[in-house]
């Protein structure tokens, strides 16, 4: 099984920059995408083969989820049953016969950190929400998780250290995650590979530069680790000043 996670920073702007060309050439089995930017009826995807489910936030324009799937899910769940969480689509499980299938794109912390309590609580209530998970089958998560867990996680750690997406409050939330019985498994094969990244600011000239931050992950759980096969970063396709990333599982 392939799986592929890109947050497109606005699904109709990547549409005119070849997504449908990025899509058939990935050929993943489950695609996930974050930050669609859209409501319900502003697109109409095409996509022979594949079942489409779509989490809208509420606020036009902004967040929103998105799963195209060959495989039937057995059941669809938006959000994670929690109301202050549970209005900006961030969230899309599917449950399949061995696993549980997630995409999330969490909250930024934002400027000066302003949003930083409420993303610790959503951390909070996230890793519960996936350890519950965990407990009846193996999850597969992917997504924005918007945290650089390591310093060899991003180019420039000691200028953007406390910034948002690597304050110690959001690395330390992915320690616990990790902790908890989570693999990230681009480190299970590149433990030590600096130079990587999933996003580039659009500003002074970042990607040219390679000057990014790998906040783009999928974590599984530990009972999946021997039937991990490969993990993907596709820093060559842009489109969004994210690329996308990959995980293939036996």
């Amino acid at each position: 099984m392939k799986y592929i996670s890109w947050n497109v920073n606005g699904l109709r702007a990547v549409m005119k920059k070849g997504f449908m060309d990025t899509f058939a050439a990935l050929d993943a089995d489950v695609f996930a995408l974050q930050e669609t930017k859209l409501q319900e009826g502003q697109i109409d995807l095409d996509l022979p083969g594949y079942e489409q489910y779509w989490n809208y936030a509420d606020k036009k324009g902004y967040s929103g989820t998105a799963v195209f799937t060959r495989v039937q899910p057995l059941s669809v769940r938006y959000g994670m049953g929690i109301d202050e969480h549970d209005h900006e689509g961030r969230l899309i499980t599917l449950e399949f016969d061995d696993t549980y299938f997630v995409t999330c794109y969490t909250p930024n912390s934002q400027s000066e950190l302003a949003r930083l309590d409420y993303r610790m609580h959503w951390e909070d209530d996230f890793r519960a929400y996936l350890t519950d998970l965990s407990a009846k089958k193996p999850v597969i998560l992917c997504g924005d998780l918007n945290v650089a867990h390591e310093e060899i996680d991003l180019k420039n750690p000691k200028t953007n250290h406390n910034n948002a997406g690597f304050s110690d409050a959001e690395r330390q939330k992915m320690t616990d995650l990790l902790a908890a019985g989570f693999t990230d498994t681009w480190r299970y094969f590149y433990p030590d590979v600096t130079g990587i990244y999933s996003w580039w600011s659009y500003r002074f000239k970042a990607r040219q530069n390679n000057a990014g931050w790998r906040i783009d992950y999928f974590i599984t759980s530990k009972a999946l680790n021997d039937r991990l096969e490969k993990a993907e970063i596709y820093t060559d396709i842009t489109g969004s000043d994210h690329c996308p990333v990959g995980l293939t599982i036996k």
